[in-house]
């Protein structure tokens, strides 16, 4: 019996702005290379699972879709016989699918009940053969994946040679200024030839290269070794302190008499070398005899692949899903999946489909495409789940976590967070993140009649300041022209919470006696979550820049309480602040006149004079300078400051815009610092990072706008976010780490405890991408030096 359905007029081969799911279902991990494989609708091209739960089939009967195109693939046997090849390009090789696997397919109607629909009839033959060349969201990834972005610049393509001239074969032999003859960088603007860094490619270099540039000013050179008759190389700008590319290469380089033809590559380039450094982890999972890290298997314990770049998001996702409040809110597999037109798109969908993946144990198996040899392990590792999906949903229309960049893992849990409390409050379902949710008490007291006030707001994690003890410095091995390394005194994680809610002098005016001696500022948790997420910061400011330091900090397994840190609130004996009619209870501003007049005589319109002192604290005339020298271009910088409406805005009373609030956020910065920089800004998002940067040890505002926490909840308002009961106890659950100095090179983990399925008894299991082992050894050397840690409440 033929199909009807053949030449139905929705039936069109995707074009390129649609996406093909032709890999994996979108509503559960099941795939291809299953035994039944994955039905195709050859209408909206949904890739739906043909096993027990048959998501395909659902698809058809929601959308009225009845042809789909049925993908089996086997993965071709390989067995290692030598040593797997070393990994030498960014670019995924050139290997095909059918270089891969093989693959059977067939059309199915559901309506007509055809197993095999002819697949030469009506307009199959166009809509298979586009379905099939498609590229799909894994393929995209991992085209991607190892690649950077890399441009030319105004150095390199407007860079200006010196005489031209040919340089003499032996003098390309080694440095113009000692004997090395590795990691050569030619001086394009010159031709003179120096050593490169130590973190470019060198051991025992003396930067001679850097020091070339220090003297000259000369911004643009190319690794010698790197050139390839092809045309590319490494080129690096010394003003840019970026890699960049060169489309005049041959021509720079016939300058100085070098035939780009005659080159061969010598030297591995830096994207290479940065290959080789993110892949680091891979040679340390082994034990301190050689051996390597046994895998284990099971309901949680199931990898993800890395999609290029996306272990950032993979060590915060392992961590979230190791909490009970998460699994109980996405883990249903008894349940029907939620209805959507499109799955792929739907956050609510994608998060179910994920919890479904890492907690069955479904796909937690050993991979067993790849026959064990000697150069392979005793157990191969999974294959991992690839959650493409998810991540172009989590990434939709932010600028950093829509590229394939690396990026700030805990940025992105702030970011996670907010993408999940807005899809849980468009329908009727608990927020997992309430659990994360606390309160945090702000107490101002005035320095002159002792009276107080008090403001609350609410959160969902703390950053952390890291107190600084440094050692005797040394230097980091024998080479010449190298800066000294830094070491640093282990602190506890008590030490931290201490720094963290210190007692500080503000400066303000008391609107209940007038005095200008300022304010006792402290903040203390006035709530207790079920889940604390820590950040700890690990940085301080070196010349206006954000530096990250090495200090460890030590957080044992056993539990601890966190009474002591426990905010008690209005006392008997305290008075609270007189309100300021003018400023609606806030601290009044008054420029300081003498500053004032500083800033006048330096030739300052008085304008912008009153606009610094507002931004930069309103008692130094040099930061108010440097400010004004900073915003000099600014496009208000010549309007009026409101100083009544700026005392307002400068108060913890004052309300700020929310959504500028969540975009400094997303930065990583506290709510409490995002509220205060932008009210100390007027509100503009550009200025207020500068503030907290160059205000990092402020804690930030606490705003009127939460007051309403302050008082117990009744029925029908909002309750007060996490618990008050003591004793406050917490132990560490997870932590998230980084290696690497720098988001190109570096790698993310997770570490979470958690019992282990042989015996049941609790360990610490190390997530590295879709690898997922027992972690002996250095778990306690990686808390000390963690970037996130989940501490939960017992």
């Amino acid at each position: 019996m033929a199909c009807k359905h053949v030449d139905a007029a929705e039936l069109r081969p995707p074009t390129a702005a649609q996406s093909v799911y032709r890999e994996d279902c979108t509503q559960c991990f099941d795939s291809i290379d299953d035994p039944t494989g994955l039905n195709v609708c050859l209408y909206c091209f949904n890739g739906g699972c043909t096993g027990e739960r048959d998501h395909a089939l659902l698809h058809s009967k929601t959308s009225k879709h009845p042809l789909v195109l049925n993908i089996q693939r086997t993965r071709k046997k390989v067995k290692r016989d030598e040593p797997p090849p070393k990994v030498t390009k960014l670019a995924i090789a050139a290997e095909t699918e059918e270089d891969r696997y093989d693959t059977k397919t067939r059309v199915e109607c559901y309506e007509c009940r055809i197993k095999e629909v002819e697949r030469s009839s009506g307009k199959l033959p166009a809509v298979i053969d586009g379905v099939l060349k498609a590229s799909t969201f894994a393929r995209q990834a991992e085209v991607q994946a190892w690649e950077q972005e890399m441009t030319p610049c105004e150095h390199t393509l407007c860079m200006k040679q010196g005489a031209a001239r040919r340089i003499d074969s032996q003098d390309l032999g080694h440095c113009s200024m000692c004997d090395l003859k590795e990691n050569l960088w030619l001086c394009l603007e010159c031709g003179n030839l120096g050593c490169g860094r130590a973190q470019f490619g060198g051991i025992g270099v003396n930067s001679h290269g850097l020091k070339h540039t220090e003297l000259t000013s000369h911004a643009v050179a190319v690794k010698l070794g790197s050139i390839t008759p092809e045309g590319t190389a490494d080129i690096y700008c010394y003003a840019c302190k970026e890699e960049r590319t060169n489309p005049e290469l041959p021509q720079h380089l016939a300058h100085w008499g070098i035939n780009i033809a005659d080159r061969e590559k010598t030297e591995k380039s830096l994207t290479e070398q940065q290959i080789e450094q993110n892949l680091r982890w891979d040679f340390a999972m082994v034990t301190e005899d050689g051996k390597e890290l046994q895998p284990v298997f099971g309901k949680g314990f199931t990898g993800l692949k890395n999609l290029g770049n996306s272990c950032y998001m993979a060590s915060i996702l392992q961590c979230l899903f190791s909490i009970p409040t998460f699994q109980n809110r996405y883990f249903h597999p008894q349940d029907a999946p939620p209805i959507s037109q499109a799955p792929a798109e739907d956050l609510e969908t994608q998060l179910r489909k994920l919890a479904d993946g890492l907690l069955s144990g479904q796909y937690s198996h050993p991979d067993t495409d790849v026959i064990s040899s000697e150069y392979s392990p005793e157990i191969p590792n999974q294959k991992g789940l690839a959650p493409a999906m998810l991540k172009h949903l989590i990434g939709r229309g932010h600028d950093e976590f829509s590229t394939m960049r690396q990026q700030d893992a805990f940025e992105l849990l702030l970011h996670l967070f907010k993408l999940i409390t807005r899809s849980s409050n468009t329908a009727p379902l608990q927020d997992p993140v309430q659990s994360f949710r606390f309160v945090m008490e702000q107490r101002l007291q005035c320095m002159s009649c002792k009276n107080v006030r008090y403001r609350t707001d609410e959160q969902d994690n703390i950053s952390i300041p890291v107190p600084v003890k440094r050692k005797a410095s040394v230097i980091d091995g024998p080479s010449e022209g190298e800066n000294p390394k830094d070491e640093f005194e282990p602190v506890t994680i008590k030490e931290c919470l201490d720094s963290f809610t210190a007692t500080e002098v503000v400066e303000l005016t008391c609107s209940s006696c007038g005095s200008k001696d300022g304010f006792m500022k402290r903040s203390l948790f006035k709530t207790f979550p079920a889940t604390l997420a820590v950040n700890v910061r690990r940085f301080e400011l070196v010349n206006w820049v954000p530096t990250k330091l090495d200090v460890p900090v030590v957080v044992g397994d056993q539990p601890f309480d966190l009474d002591s840190y426990k905010s008690l609130g209005l006392q008997d004996n305290e008075e609270l602040l007189l309100e300021d009619a003018t400023t609606s209870g806030a601290p009044s501003f008054t420029l300081n006149k003498a500053v004032l007049a500083q800033l006048e005589q330096m030739g300052f319109p008085r304008v912008r004079c009153e606009k610094a002192l507002h931004a930069t604290g309103n008692s130094d005339a040099e930061a108010a300078m440097n400010w004004l020298v900073d915003h000099m271009d600014d496009p208000d910088i010549d309007t009026p400051v409101d100083l009544v409406g700026a005392s307002s805005a400068s108060g913890p009373s004052a309300s700020v815009d929310p959504e500028s609030i969540a975009a400094i956020e997303a930065m990583g910065i506290s709510t409490p610092q995002a509220r205060k920089a932008l009210k100390e800004t007027g509100g503009d998002v550009s200025r207020a990072v500068d503030w907290v940067f160059s205000h990092f040890d402020d804690p930030g505002d606490f705003g009127e706008d939460d007051a309403a926490m302050e008082a117990p909840a009744t029925e029908g308002e909002k309750a007060v976010a996490g618990n008050a009961d003591l004793p406050a106890t917490f132990r560490l659950q997870s932590i998230v780490c980084h290696k690497g100095a720098s988001i190109h090179a570096g790698h993310y983990v997770a570490f979470i405890r958690k019992p282990i399925p042989a015996g049941g008894k609790e360990s610490w299991v190390l997530f590295n991408d879709e690898k997922v082992v027992k972690a002996e050894g250095d778990v306690d050397e990686m808390k000390k030096f963690a970037y996130v840690y989940f501490f939960e409440r017992v």
